[in-house]
């Protein structure tokens, strides 16, 4: 993401959301983490009990652990705040 101006990058975000899905929707999130069960985890409970589907995959040499999360979100300022809240774990980064 970018990390120059976070407030530009939701707003731009959010109009492309909205410009092309139609809320209620499926949304994928994508996060590379390093390889750190507790890091991990705390992604996993961002999205506990809404339904997420989530899977993880460790980098061949395991050093890093790819999540990909599919969740069925209202709107997307939803989409945003999840990006936010997985945003506040240091060392994830967004795709």
């Amino acid at each position: 993401m970018e990390e120059n101006n976070p407030v530009e990058f939701y707003k731009k975000l959010k109009e492309q959301l909205e410009a092309t899905s139609k809320w209620p929707s499926n949304y994928l999130y994508k996060f590379i983490v390093k390889s750190d069960t507790d890091k991990v985890v705390k992604i996993h409970k961002i999205f506990d009990n809404i339904g997420a589907v989530i899977n993880s995959k460790k980098s061949k040499n395991g050093k890093y652990t790819s999540v990909s999360i599919t969740v069925n979100l209202n709107s997307a300022d939803d989409v945003i705040k999840k990006y936010k809240e997985v945003g506040e774990i240091e060392g994830v980064i967004s795709l």
